[in-house]
């Protein structure tokens, strides 16, 4: 008896015979550049089926091209991806909302793929459904040790492989890359939070789950072990982002500031507002003109602004971002006196989206897709 996914791949007359063993089937994709370098589940009718049990609208689908290389992407591609990455089932509905977040034009999704920078499409999860998930927003958060976490992000780049064909040197030329090409996900620590979570400041309601897609370099560490109050953590955190190096002094775009439960409880304890941390940044996280180069005036700034950079002394103000609500401020992390900077990657607009099912209503649970 031929399956309903048998059935989709005849239609589509594609398939591959492929072997049900990980190192043989590891080996296999590595052979045909459909891998990222890590051994892959080999992604079986079976289990393939068992991912789109999560998903309540046509497997074959057109969601949008994804580029460079413009593939379809549709569940049914994605699912054999999330199933290589390890996935569990119940992650394909979240998997599926942050791939198509990130087809958002401000996004910038081929600027992206095909950049010389070291970017990576950051996943910002909001609401119940992340923690239902167990999505991990404490220690470790941007590191290992989590399934979903891993697993969730490595889907991401394996569809960005091989559905968007961004592979290094062809459709990904970035210099040196960057481990958060691999997996780059985690969820907000609302819990020890002073404040309002991202996805209501970005206009949603709190018991709907969200992602937020971020074009953004791996995380800079801030290291604060001294300071007592909120005064003192923002000081340290806009010293640390001063620096010439990211594109967002020469690019609008929205970099992340992830501040740890322990730096955020002063900040909180004196009365910093998030509006008010990022008006703080803001006034001190700016660069000198005179700290760059030579070069880097002359090309950068007077040959492409004479009108305000011709007379420009060494003392002139060079902004991080063009307005303070470009910055996105979170809380994340366990004990520790760390949080991170973010730098964004040029051209790109941060995109936050809700989890809906077909029919449109915000999802209370994954198991709302489970088709039975």
């Amino acid at each position: 008896m031929t399956s309903t996914i048998e059935r989709y791949i005849e239609r589509d007359g594609w398939t591959t015979e492929a072997p049900d063993d990980i190192e043989a089937a590891t080996e296999y994709c590595a052979e045909r550049n459909w891998g990222d370098g890590l051994p892959v589940i080999p992604p079986t009718v079976e289990r393939v089926e068992r991912m789109l049990r999560y998903w309540d609208r046509p497997w074959h689908e057109r969601i949008s091209a994804f580029p460079p290389r413009n593939g379809d992407l549709t569940a049914i591609r994605v699912a054999a991806n999330a199933v290589m990455a390890g996935c569990r089932p119940e992650y394909f509905p979240l998997l599926m909302l942050m791939l198509e977040t990130m087809t958002v034009g401000e996004f910038n999704l081929k600027g992206l793929q095909a950049t010389t920078h070291p970017g990576a499409p950051l996943a910002i999860v909001n609401g119940p459904i992340g923690r239902e998930l167990r999505i991990n927003s404490g220690h470790n958060a941007f590191g290992p040790g989590n399934v979903a976490n891993a697993t969730i992000g490595r889907a991401v780049r394996l569809v960005m492989l091989n559905i968007g064909g961004a592979h290094p040197g062809i459709g990904d030329m970035s210099t040196m890359g960057s481990p958060a090409k691999y997996s780059f996900v985690v969820a907000e620590n609302e819990q020890a939070s002073p404040w309002e979570p991202l996805h209501v400041e970005r206009g949603f309601d709190r018991d709907v789950t969200t992602v937020t897609m971020v074009a953004a370099e791996g995380p800079l560490n801030i290291n604060d072990h001294y300071s007592t109050t909120g005064e003192g953590v923002l000081t340290m955190a806009a010293g640390t982002i001063a620096n010439t190096g990211p594109n967002n002094l020469y690019y609008s775009g929205e970099p992340v500031v992830a501040f740890s439960p322990e730096h955020v409880a002063n900040i909180g304890r004196d009365g910093y507002s998030k509006q008010d941390v990022k008006n703080f940044i803001f006034q001190k996280a700016w660069v000198p003109l005179g700290r760059f180069s030579a070069d880097n005036i002359e090309g950068r700034y007077r040959a492409k602004s004479p009108d305000r950079y011709a007379y420009a002394d060494d003392d002139t103000r060079i902004d991080l971002v063009r307005r303070p609500e470009d910055l996105i401020v979170i809380v994340l992390g366990g004990a520790g006196k760390h949080s991170m900077y973010l730098p964004s990657f040029g051209p790109t607009r941060a995109v936050t989206r809700a989890l809906k099912l077909a029919n449109g209503e915000f999802a209370r649970s994954v198991e709302d897709f489970v088709k039975h």
